[in-house]
C-alpha cells in the first residue's frame, strides 16, 4: 500500500468522522478528541486475520503507553481485511483475547466499526446499523478511563443509541447517502470502466 492509498483511506475516514459521527452527533464525545487532534489513526496493510492481530496488538501497546493529552483514541483501520462483516464480528473475540493477554482488559476496550455493519436482529438495510458503518473495517481502541469520564459528562449516555436511530430515521438512506460518507473500495481495488458515449 502506497503512502497516497494510505492518505486516501485516513481522508475518506476523517470525512465520515466529521459528517456522520460529529456531524450527527452519533458520539457525543468524538468531537473533543477531533478538535484536539488526540485521535492517532493507522492504516494497516493488512490482508489476513494473523497480520491485523499484529498490528491491532501494536496498537494496544502503544495507546497503553502514549500520553493521553497526545493519543487518547486510536482508529485502526484495515481496509484489506475483514471485508466480509461476519469474519470481522468474529474477529472481535480475537481481540478481546489479544487485551486479556496483554492485560489490558479494564483498561482499553475494543469498539467496531464496518461498511457492512449489522446488529443482531435486523435485516442488512435496517437504518439502525447505519450508526456504526464506516467507508472501511474499523477497530476502534478506548481507554476505559476516557468513557467513563464521558459517562459522567454525559450522564444520558445510556439513551445514545436510541438518540441515534431517531436521528438516523429521519435522515433516512437517501439523507444517509447524501453525505458520501459510505463504504470505499479498498486501495488498489480495479475500479470499474464505463463504456464512452
Amino acid at each position: 500500500m502506497t503512502d497516497a492509498q494510505r492518505d486516501d483511506v485516513i481522508d475518506a475516514t476523517r470525512n465520515w468522522l466529521e459528517k456522520a459521527v460529529i456531524g450527527l452527533n452519533l458520539c457525543p464525545f468524538a468531537k473533543a478528541v477531533h478538535v484536539k487532534r488526540q485521535i492517532r489513526y493507522v492504516v494497516s496493510a493488512a490482508s489476513t486475520d494473523h497480520e491485523l492481530l499484529d498490528d491491532l496488538v501494536r496498537e494496544l501497546k502503544h495507546l497503553a503507553a502514549a500520553d493521553p493529552a497526545d493519543i487518547e483514541t486510536t482508529l485502526l483501520i484495515h481496509p484489506l481485511a475483514l471485508s466480509d462483516f461476519l469474519d470481522f464480528n468474529d474477529f472481535l473475540d480475537v481481540a478481546d483475547a489479544a487485551l486479556d493477554e496483554l492485560d489490558l482488559a479494564g483498561e482499553i476496550q475494543v469498539a467496531s466499526f464496518h461498511p457492512g455493519y449489522q446488529f443482531a436482529g435486523t435485516q442488512p438495510d435496517d437504518i439502525e446499523n447505519y450508526t456504526n458503518r464506516s467507508p472501511y473495517p474499523i477497530l476502534h481502541l478506548l481507554r476505559e478511563e476516557s468513557i467513563d469520564r464521558a459517562m459522567v459528562a454525559f450522564p444520558d449516555a445510556a439513551q445514545i443509541f436510541e438518540k441515534n436511530i431517531d436521528t438516523l430515521t429521519r435522515l433516512g438512506h437517501d439523507g444517509w447517502a447524501k453525505l458520501d460518507v459510505g463504504p470505499r473500495p479498498a486501495p488498489g481495488a480495479s475500479r470499474s470502466r464505463t463504456a464512452k458515449d
